[in-house]
This record gives structure tokens, sequence and C-alpha cells, in this order.
């Protein structure tokens, strides 16, 4: 079976296959943060964590405010959302053509 998916949602479960990011968006959860807060609960470069803050916002999981000379970032909880129904309808549609192969 091959499900089709847009390119922001494959962008987006690309993102998420990285556990540093799924981290950060774990630390954003809690509420938003500011960029150097982010990167010191990493033993990562600020580059780094910059290359993987850059990764969350193309693919709109997370968004970026600057404040003074800050940028925070905020989880963007309803992209989850919809990734998250996304995957139940997959797994519904798994659980369907297991159940139609069973009866043959």
């Amino acid at each position: 079976m091959f499900i089709e998916m847009t390119e922001p949602t494959r962008g987006a479960f690309a993102a998420l296959a990285d556990p540093t990011r799924r981290g950060i968006l774990k630390l954003l959860r809690k509420g938003s943060r500011a960029a150097g807060d982010i990167a010191g609960e990493f033993e990562l470069s600020k580059p780094t964590i910059s290359h993987h803050l850059r990764l969350l916002e193309e693919a709109g999981l997370v968004r970026s405010e600057r404040r003074g000379t800050s940028i925070v970032y905020t989880l963007q909880a309803n992209v989850l959302e919809e990734l998250a129904a996304e995957l139940l309808d997959l797994t519904a549609g798994l659980r369907d053509s297991g159940r139609k192969r069973r009866k043959v």
C-alpha cells in the first residue's frame, strides 16, 4: 500500500526523524524559549542547534520571533496534531487492510 504525502508532511516527518530535533520539541512543549536557552540544554554547538531550529521552522513545527536581541522559538502544536492525525489515519488503513486479507 502506498500512502501519498504532501511536501510539508514529508518535511515535518523528516524533521522529526532526528533525536535532537525531537528533544527541542519536547523542551518547547513547556513554553517558548530563546535560542540561547535552547542551546544551553544540549551538548552541541550553537551553530548546530541553530541548524536544527531552522529545519524545525522550515518544517512548520516551530515559529520564531525576534524579541530585542533574542530569537524566541514557539512550538506549533497544531502542526504536530495534524501529523498525529495523519499517523492515526495511516494505522487505521493498515488495520483495515489487514482485516480484509484475513477474511479472504
